[in-house]
């Protein structure tokens, strides 16, 4: 990776990135931090280049060493940019390595499995890079949020109760340590808007016709528990932070700085793998030695 591109995004990172949840306080994240930094567009647009192309190195190499594989989980209230977020920090990697998977509320056949299950068939395979728009964390989040949820999940009465949700973090926090000790490099995301910044973007989204397809009523019903879905999200990462299992609480009221640091998180994590091409043994080399001959006295 370029040390001196590294460089700049660790640097950053370190800001955002949450390994102990013990006395995690999300006031303390100013969304609209961007760590004293005042780039350009074009600027911001020529360092995100410099980082997907990079990126798209180190998932040539994972997708050809066959090892490893990364997921990347993006969480955020609406409106932060999550979609953009991925089509511009992903713009540079091969489809056929890399795997979006968006989740909305649980189907029929979904409820009749437990809450992880449909989380589980969509996991990247050895060599690819999974994302997914929304994870299981909905469950210690929305369902929090609207206790009312609940009773569709067709649960046992004897599982429900008042440490339901401290359960279901315990499980996740668990599941995130298996996924890392079977090869599973885990990139948690939470895109931090703020709640004036969400209000702007909706208003373009109701004012620009190009945009109305974005934007559900209940977006704005939602803005009524904001507080509710803070409180619900500071717990979710003060039980489930881990140097294994990281968040990185991106500031999200810019685009441009959001974009870099979650590039930055990506390509910090796949730089720590020792990701490399492999290399043949002595005599798969004999036989690509023979084989190149073989072409090169080849009669055109």
């Amino acid at each position: 990776m370029d040390k001196a591109l590294r460089g700049k995004f660790g640097k950053l990172l370190a800001r955002y990135r949450v390994t102990k949840g013990k006395g995690f306080r999300l006031a303390d994240h100013d969304p609209a931090d961007t760590a004293g930094l005042d780039y350009s567009k074009a600027e911001a647009r020529e360092l995100l280049a410099r980082g997907t192309a990079l990126l798209a190195e180190e998932q040539s190499k994972l997708y050809a060493q066959d090892q490893w594989s990364v997921l990347l989980l993006l969480q955020a209230m609406d409106a932060a940019g999550k979609d953009g977020t991925i089509k511009h920090v992903m713009s540079g990697v091969n489809p056929q390595g890399c795997d979006v998977f968006s989740f909305k509320a649980p189907h029929a056949e979904e409820l009749d499995h437990d809450f992880l299950w449909r989380h589980v068939r969509r996991l990247p395979a050895r060599g690819h890079i999974g994302i997914h728009n929304r994870s299981w964390y909905e469950e210690v989040l929305v369902v929090r949020v609207h206790k009312e949820i609940l009773a569709r999940q067709k649960l046992p009465d004897a599982v429900r109760g008042k440490r339901l949700f401290d359960r279901r973090l315990e499980d996740i926090a668990a599941f995130e340590r298996y996924l890392a000790n079977q090869g599973t490099a885990i990139v948690k995301v939470f895109l931090h808007i703020s709640r004036k910044e969400q209000k702007k973007r909706f208003l373009e989204r109701i004012d620009h016709p190009e945009k109305n397809w974005k934007f559900s009523s209940r977006d704005v019903a939602e803005r009524g528990y904001w507080e509710d879905y803070m409180q619900a999200y500071e717990t979710a990462i003060r039980a489930t932070a881990a140097p294994h299992a990281p968040w990185y609480v991106v500031p999200a009221d810019n685009k441009w700085f959001t974009r870099l640091v979650v590039a930055g998180a990506l390509l910090a994590t796949m730089g720590s793998l020792d990701l490399a091409f492999p290399t043949l043994p002595a005599e798969e080399k004999a036989k690509l030695a023979e084989a190149r001959a073989k072409l090169v006295a080849e009669k055109d």
